[in-house]
C-alpha cells in the first residue's frame, strides 16, 4: 500500500438513462454488498451520462483518488456506448481487436438464427493489457486491467449479464486482494423508537477499531447493523461480532424479532407453526396489505385461514357481524370496533387468532379528535382480546405499512408469551 488511494474503491455507473427518473442504478448496491463481503469498503459512487467530456472527466477523477475502479454500462454496440473508448483514451492505451471475441458474438447471433449487425464489431475491441471477462449472457465482454497503480474492471450494464460475470470472473480475482476478514449481524427490532433503542444500548457501542455498530431507522422497524473485522481469520471476526450481538440482545430482549434476516411475517409464521395455531385477519385501512404480507411467505397456507377487507361500515356489519349501533356510537375507527372486528373474524374463520386493523391512513379523513395516522389494532384469542391505540406518522403508504408491522408484532409478542 503506497497511500490512501490504495484503500479506496469507486463504482462508476455509466448511462444517461440513469440520470432520469425512469431508471435506477441497482447494480452498485449489489456490487457494494459483494465488496463488503470481502471487507472492502466503497469510497465513491458516480453516475455519469454518455457525454464524452463528462465520461472522461469522471474517469480521470476516479483514477486520481481510487485504486480499484469498477465501471458498469456503456459496453454495448451503439454509438453512445463509449466506456471502453473513454478508459482507453484517458489511460493512453490502444484498443486491440480480438478475433476470438468477434467469433463468439457471431456464434451467439447464429444460434438465434440471426446475422450479426456490423455495429457489434466494436465489442471485440479490448484495452491493451486487459484480460477478457467472458459474457455467457450477452455480447459485451468485460475487462480486467491491472496497471500496477490501478485495477480497473469494466462490466456490462444489464444485471443479468453483470452479476454472473462478477461472480465467475471478478470475485475470484478480488479474493486474492483480500487483506481483511469480516463478519456481520443485523438485528431487526419492532415496538421501540430509535431514541429508546439508543438509550438502551449506548454503553454497548464498541470502542475497538475492529468493531462497528450502526442503527438504521425505517417506518415501524429499527435495524442494528454490527460489523467485526479481523486480519487473522473469518472465525475470529465471527467470534467478535457474536460477542457484540450477545451484549445488544441482552439489552433489547423481545424487541428483537430477527437476528437471521427474516422479516416479521416470516417470524410470526414460524411461531404459529411451532405453537400449532392459525390466524385470520380483518382489515380496514390497510386494505389487504396485512394479508398480503402474511401470504407472501411460502407455506403460509399451513397457518393462515382467511382474510377479509371490510373497508366500508356496511362490510364490517355484513362480513364481520359488527352491530351498526356500535359503529354509529363509537365510530369505525375506535377500540371497540377494532375489538369487534378481531373477535368477528376469529369466529367467522374458527381460527386460533383474529387480528384486526382499523384507522385513518390519510391524507384526508382526519379530524382533531381522530387525526390521520390514528390506527387501532386488535388481537383476539380463545381467552381474551387486546387492543392497541397508535398514532403513526408519514404518508398513506407509510401508515399502512406501520399498521401491518404493529399488528404482526402484537401477535408475535403474544405468541412468545403463550
Amino acid at each position: 500500500m503506497k497511500d490512501k488511494k490504495d484503500h479506496r474503491i469507486e463504482i462508476i455507473a455509466v448511462g444517461s438513462e440513469l440520470l432520469t427518473p425512469f431508471f435506477q442504478d441497482t447494480n452498485s448496491l449489489y456490487l457494494t454488498q459483494r465488496l463488503n463481503d470481502l471487507a472492502m469498503d466503497v469510497s465513491y459512487k458516480t453516475i455519469v451520462g454518455d457525454d464524452w467530456t463528462d465520461l472522461t472527466q469522471s474517469i480521470q477523477e476516479a483514477l486520481s483518488h481510487a485504486h480499484l475502479i469498477i465501471a458498469m454500462g456503456g459496453l454495448g454496440p451503439t454509438k453512445d456506448d463509449r466506456t471502453r473508448e473513454a478508459f482507453a483514451t484517458v489511460l493512453e492505451r490502444k484498443l486491440i481487436f480480438k478475433e476470438e471475441i468477434l467469433k463468439k458474438i457471431e456464434a451467439r447471433f447464429k444460434r438465434r438464427g440471426m446475422f450479426m449487425p456490423q455495429v457489434n464489431k466494436k465489442q471485440a475491441y479490448i484495452i491493451k493489457g486487459a484480460l477478457i471477462l467472458d459474457n455467457k449472457n450477452g455480447t459485451a465482454p468485460g475487462q480486467w486491467l491491472d496497471t500496477k497503480e490501478h485495477i480497473i474492471v469494466l462490466l456490462p450494464g444489464p444485471p443479468h449479464e453483470l452479476k454472473p460475470m462478477f461472480e465467475a470472473s471478478v470475485w475470484p480475482r478480488l479474493q486474492k486482494l483480500r487483506t481483511d476478514y469480516v463478519a456481520r449481524r443485523v438485528l431487526k427490532t419492532a415496538g421501540l423508537t430509535e431514541s429508546k433503542i439508543e438509550s438502551l444500548i449506548f454503553d454497548a457501542y464498541p470502542k475497538a477499531s475492529h468493531l462497528n455498530l450502526t442503527t438504521l431507522a425505517y417506518p415501524g422497524q429499527i435495524e442494528i447493523h454490527m460489523t467485526a473485522h479481523s486480519k487473522e481469520s473469518k472465525a475470529q471476526a465471527e467470534r467478535r461480532v457474536k460477542k457484540l450481538e450477545k451484549a445488544i440482545l441482552a439489552r433489547l430482549n423481545d424487541s428483537v424479532f430477527s437476528a437471521s434476516g427474516a422479516e416479521l411475517e416470516e417470524v410470526i409464521g414460524n411461531l404459529l407453526c411451532l405453537n400449532k395455531k392459525n390466524l385470520a385477519v380483518a382489515e380496514s385501512c390497510t386494505g389487504g396489505f396485512l394479508g398480503h404480507r402474511i401470504t407472501n411467505v411460502p407455506g403460509s397456507s399451513e397457518y393462515f385461514i382467511q382474510g377479509i377487507v371490510a373497508y366500508s361500515n356496511e362490510a364490517k356489519t355484513n362480513q364481520l357481524g359488527i352491530s351498526p349501533d356500535l359503529i354509529e356510537k363509537q365510530g369505525a375507527v375506535s377500540p371497540q370496533v377494532a375489538q369487534a372486528m378481531a373477535t368477528g373474524i376469529k369466529e367467522k374463520a374458527n381460527s386460533s387468532y383474529g387480528l384486526a386493523v382499523t384507522g385513518i391512513a390519510g391524507p384526508t379523513g382526519g379530524t382533531p379528535e381522530k387525526p390521520v395516522g390514528l390506527v387501532y389494532i386488535a388481537l383476539a384469542w380463545d381467552k381474551g382480546t387486546e387492543v392497541s391505540k397508535n398514532l403513526f406518522l408519514g404518508n398513506r403508504e407509510a401508515i399502512k405499512f406501520q399498521s401491518s408491522q404493529k399488528a404482526l408484532d402484537m401477535l408475535r409478542r403474544h405468541l412468545l408469551k403463550s
